[in-house]
């Protein structure tokens, strides 16, 4: 029996944290209960090896099953896990002496660790799935130990090919190309090295701190930076990830991922030395038939994204063989296979130089799910239990009529290039609030065109693919099971009856999942924002920042600066300045998107002499004339609101001090703004700022001051703002709140999940064209300035 010839064995697995890996440690625990398991995990950022395993393994829905039937579920655990540190990704799986010893102590190892998207860039692929059998192999030589190592790989390890695929050694398999796997991994370390190169070349930096400013706007130097960073970082993957796809097509593989484990295959059989070795390929490894329980999966596989995108409406088209093979195999089959063949232990004349022995795991060849009958499955049950869009009405599901792969990528690149042009020509206009919500749902549609185009880029070749895997010696082996290994231990795929699997079992769980709408009619209960405005509100925060301009009121810079300076202009001269403000407008837009700090500046080196008597008596007028006709009723309750929590409210902008303080000092608890210069013992304004103006990261810094000095955590805090400029003020706290966003900040802070509120002008008040004030016949401080200058 399998439990018995495991009694006593002490098994070394990788990849516990992964799908297959956590089904593994769960089946091993609970139905061979005679072994112990010690598990390589690589340590996180912040936490050790044991808490990953305690955290991402142990607590995990699989064992739910065990752990109802043991007295004490984490005694027994600590009584037969042992975890290692270490990573397959490196040499010497980067184990210290306790791990050698551990691993030399051991029976068995299962090797299921890998890199398992197929869109991983190459040299993370080659690292970890191409050399990460051979790393074990070699470790295992060198502590001497004669431990049976079962090493699960992929039937796509056969490429694209048509027909019968044997459970044979891809260096034996007709028709594959000769390569040199030691010369793959020495141009994949290059090509790294390469691309690292090229993107810190002055060409690349540049338009990545151009694309930056296109993204962020003034966001101020240091946000900036690191989002250019980001972006560079974010180049140097996506060419990786190219540079492994292309690579692999270009030698017969559909990815990265299957062509890593071909070639991982040719490094074990050449380097395992003494190392009796076993592969395992399954095809593509869905949820769980029955084990743990049925439908039990750990994150979304190759199928799931493309079924809710379908699900959802947003997959119109998606290419394949109607009358091809999708072979799939459920999880806890492949999980049994691998633990068959680890209690069997290497076959006679498993030593080097004969190829290891293979056994393949799919269904394609014994039990055959077509294409079309998938589909028409998936189409049936959600038009049966379709999904519902967020006014709550049903999604109906297209008919797809299975076009080629290339008609459908140039379709879909088409639309997103499409979408492209408008976003950059929306992107050019200054939307905000409302208007900006035209960029926000076109920005939705490229993501799902995008989305869409990806899956038909990294799963196209598998709807398309018409090799046949041999199942061969999982048959013979199955035909060696007594009655009691054949229950505990199903890895037979013609037990599968794939309508009921596919409707009763899979498509529930991929719901389940999705966290999708599956219910008709409005929703029950608070709607997010409704939640996250309770959240901004508790009584528990600490401290709440508000900007002044477009978030509690409907005015700029520019609009103060008009009312002003056209204060005591005749109706000519009024004519005259209007019409040069319009003339600079497309440059005053440039400059603040550029810099906000120079942008102020260039307003305020403008009241240079104005008279200071004048200026603040004209303040005090602009107050009613112009900020309370724009102010945002919701706005101002929204700050009394704080106040009445017990909130600090602290006004953080770069209007002047001598139009904020004297007008807005009543509704806050501080207020920090831009403050300028006197000249002539003080009888004239300067033109020039006392010190910098709080934008961009210096709004941070002040919020940051203020909080410290009065014993505040900005992780309590609130924050309100309009535009991307302010965003390092809004992601200094734990609670910030987009106000009326301009397009940019509407962008991020969908993407983020911020609180957006939309607030306006009561209704009734006066709408001039024009940020004038009335005519006066006073002399106007401008043209007392240029008589001045003049």
């Amino acid at each position: 029996m399998i439990a018995d010839a495991l009694a006593g064995q002490r098994l070394f697995v990788t990849g516990s944290t992964g799908f297959v890996g956590t089904a593994l440690v769960e089946r091993l625990l609970r139905a061979a209960p005679g072994c112990r398991l010690v598990l390589l995990v690589r340590p996180g950022r912040r936490s050790t090896a044991a808490q990953r395993v305690k955290r991402e393994v142990l607590r995990n829905d699989a064992f739910d099953r065990l752990r109802a039937d043991l007295d004490d579920f984490d005694a027994e655990c600590a009584r037969r896990i042992e975890v290692v540190a270490g990573d397959v990704g490196v040499d010497g799986l980067g184990l210290d002496d306790d791990g050698r010893r551990a691993l030399a102590a051991c029976d068995t190892v299962i090797h299921v660790a890998a890199a398992v998207a197929f869109d991983s860039p190459l040299d993370r692929a080659v690292e970890v799935n191409l050399l990460g059998p051979s790393r074990l192999a070699q470790a295992l030589q060198e502590v001497g130990s004669a431990a049976h190592l079962v090493s699960v790989s992929t039937c796509y390890v056969a490429g694209n090919r048509r027909g019968r695929a044997p459970e044979i050694a891809v260096s034996e398999t007709p028709f594959a190309p000769e390569v040199s796997w030691s010369d793959e991994v020495t141009a994949a370390r290059r090509a790294r090295a390469d691309t690292e190169a090229e993107s810190r070349t002055p060409v690349q930096l540049r338009r990545f701190a151009k694309q930056a400013r296109g993204e962020l706007g003034a966001a101020g130097v240091p946000l900036l930076a690191s989002k250019a960073e980001k972006l560079r970082e974010s180049w140097v993957a996506a060419m990786m990830v190219e540079m492994g796809r292309a690579r692999a097509r270009a030698l017969g593989w559909p990815d990265a991922y299957a062509y890593t484990k071909a070639l991982a295959e040719l490094a074990l059989a050449e380097t395992r030395g003494d190392v009796p070795v076993t592969i395992v390929r399954p095809s593509i490894i869905e949820s769980a038939l029955t084990e743990p329980r049925p439908g039990w999966i750990r994150g979304f596989r190759m199928a799931e994204p493309v079924i809710v995108t379908y699900a959802r409406g947003l997959l119109k088209e998606f290419p394949g063989i109607p009358e091809g093979v999708i072979d799939v195999i459920p999880v806890d089959l492949v999980v049994a296979a691998v633990i068959d063949a680890a209690a069997r232990g290497p076959e006679p004349g498993n030593v080097f130089p004969a190829p290891p022995p293979i056994v393949q795991v799919a269904s394609g060849s014994t039990n055959p799910l077509h294409y079309r009958h998938l589909v028409d499955l998936v189409h049936d049950w959600f038009s049966q239990h379709p999904l519902y869009d967020p006014k709550g009405q049903p999604i109906v599901v297209p008919r797809w009529t299975f076009p080629g792969r290339g008609r459908v990528q140039n379709q879909l690149q088409r639309a997103v290039k499409a979408i492209d042009v408008a976003e950059s020509a929306l992107g050019t206009l200054p939307l905000r609030g409302g208007q900006a919500r035209w960029a926000t749902a076109l920005e939705e549609r490229r993501g799902d065109a995008a989305r869409a185009l990806g899956y038909v880029e990294l799963y196209g070749a598998y709807a398309e693919t018409e090799a046949v895997f041999s199942v061969d010696r999982l048959r013979e082996r199955w035909s060696t099971l007594d009655a009691a290994d054949r229950a505990a231990f199903c890895f037979d795929p013609t037990v599968v009856d794939w309508d009921a699997y596919v409707t009763t079992v899979h498509l529930p769980t991929v719901v389940e999942h999705a966290r999708v709408r599956s219910t008709p009619g409005g929703r029950s209960g608070p709607s997010r924002t409704e939640r996250l405005r309770q959240r901004v509100l508790a009584p528990e925060r600490h401290l709440a920042a508000f900007d002044l301009e477009n978030t509690l009121i409907a005015s700029n810079v520019v609009d103060s600066y008009s009312w002003l300076a056209t204060r005591r202009l005749n109706r000519a001269d009024r004519a005259r300045f209007a019409l040069r403000a319009l003339s600079e407008g497309p440059a005053l837009l440039a400059l603040d998107r550029k810099d906000r700090g120079d942008f102020l500046r260039h307003f305020y080196r403008k009241f240079e002499g104005a008279p200071r008597d004048q200026l603040e008596e004209d303040a005090t007028e602009l107050f009613t004339y112009l900020l309370l006709t724009k102010s945002f009723p919701a706005g101002m309750r929204r700050v009394r609101h704080h106040r009445s929590l017990g909130h600090r409210t602290v006004l953080i902008t770069g209007a002047l001090d001598v139009v904020v303080e004297r007008n807005l000092a009543p509704l806050f608890d501080d207020i920090v703004c831009a403050r300028m210069g006197t000249v002539d013992d003080g009888r004239r304004w300067s033109g020039e700022l006392l010190a910098a103006p709080p934008t961009g990261e210096a709004r941070a810094q002040a919020m940051a001051d203020y909080a410290d000095a009065e014993g505040l955590r900005l992780e309590e805090a609130v924050a309100y703002a309009d535009s991307a400029s302010d965003l390092p003020m809004l992601e200094a706290v734990g609670f910030p709140v987009a106000v009326n966003p301009e397009v940019r900040l509407a962008a991020i802070a969908r993407k983020r999940g911020w609180l957006v509120e939309q607030w306006s002008k009561a209704p009734g008040g006066p709408r001039p064209l024009l940020p004038i004030g009335p005519v006066t016949r006073r002399t106007s401080f401008a043209g007392a300035t240029a008589r001045r200058r003049a």
